[in-house]
């Protein structure tokens, strides 16, 4: 079968002798349809590494994969031949106390999707068939899109930075950072109830589809930034923020302007080395600052809340490229001013 894998920095190639792994009773083999470039995708592809995670070995990327169910084992009773599912790339132990806390995001044995954390590597969904347990599928309906299926991974990461956060219910919210993860807690927390969306950005495009997805205001930190600087005098406006940019600066921005007793949630990761940020604000106002990681059954939740519509992703998706356009698709997706989220399929899945 046919796979795609990063050897280092701007270096992913095709694998043709990869195979499909005989199927143990309780696993199902997915035929691809689609999947998604993510953030860490593209630090692997542009620096061979992700934080401390370095490549060293060829490294299936790949981690929000929708397809179609080819085989099924002896066990399997809930999926069938030819139905569509979507893969949830995280396979934690279930023994660790961590998972038996019911804080399965955090096991300690964790399996992703696409990741050098460990080694040898998890090999992640860019590949031509994959092989499974059926508790990592989701069935989906039949004829649903997979390019809107696709999209539940990067979801259930929102709705989990949402679900840490105190109630977001006629709050007023400030979002740093508005790509792909920053309209979709956009569009969680307009969906949980919030009062007022104030998103910052320095690309003007991303922040008009962020204005287009729900943001009440957008503010150009980059060309408006005294617009901002309203929201930092005194002790801060905004009852809660969320920061997905993992900008040092940008979290910063969040301790000025949230008021006191009100909560930050770290959702973008932060660069290894020196922060520079002053956290004296922490202190003196009270802030609650709270990290977030992946999800655990928010990746159920995020697969009906796309099945039943209640958000429309479709506005994310900007590209939709052929794995044999890798090179492009990967170049692409760091352009900001025209991309926020791009897809590889295979040529007979477009």
């Amino acid at each position: 079968m046919k796979a795609y894998a990063i050897f280092g920095a701007k270096d992913f190639r095709e694998i043709n002798h990869t195979e499909v792994d005989a199927l143990a009773p309780e696993q199902v083999c997915i035929k691809y349809r689609t999947g998604g470039i993510c953030g860490s995708d593209i630090h692997y592809y542009h620096e061979g590494r992700v934080g401390n995670f370095a490549v060293k070995e060829p490294l299936i990327l790949g981690h929000e994969v929708a397809g179609e169910v080819m085989a099924v084992g002896s066990a399997v009773n809930q999926l069938h031949v030819g139905q569509r599912v979507v893969i949830n790339p995280s396979l934690p132990c279930l023994d660790c106390g961590y998972c038996l806390d019911g804080k399965t995001n955090l096991c300690e044995k964790m399996c992703f999707f696409g990741s050098a954390a460990v080694f040898p590597h998890i090999q992640g969904g860019f590949r031509e068939h994959i092989v499974v347990p059926a508790t990592q599928c989701v069935p989906i309906p039949d004829g649903f899109d997979y390019t809107i299926a696709a999209f539940a991974e990067p979801l259930a990461v929102c709705l989990h930075a949402v679900n840490r956060a105190p109630p977001v219910t006629h709050k007023n919210i400030l979002v740093t950072g508005v790509g792909p993860i920053g309209c979709l807690t956009i569009m969680v927390a307009k969906l949980a109830g919030c009062k007022h969306i104030t998103a910052t950005d320095i690309e003007e495009e991303a922040l008009k589809t962020a204005a287009s997805l729900g943001a009440d205001e957008t503010i150009n930190v980059k060309s408006n930034k005294e617009k901002l600087d309203a929201y930092e005098s005194g002790r801060g406006y905004f009852d809660m923020a969320f920061e997905c940019s993992g900008n040092p600066l940008a979290l910063q921005t969040c301790l000025n302007a949230v008021k006191p007793s009100g909560t930050i949630v770290q959702v973008g990761m932060m660069p290894i080395g020196e922060n520079p940020v002053r956290m004296n604000k922490l202190l003196s106002k009270e802030l609650s600052l709270m990290g977030t990681f992946r999800f655990h059954e928010e990746f159920d939740l995020a697969v009906d809340t796309l099945i039943n519509h209640r958000i429309d992703v479709a506005p994310l998706l900007t590209g939709i490229y052929k794995f044999e356009q890798a090179d492009d698709a990967f170049k692409a997706a760091i352009n900001r001013k025209i991309h926020m989220k791009i897809q590889l399929q295979f040529d007979d899945n477009v």
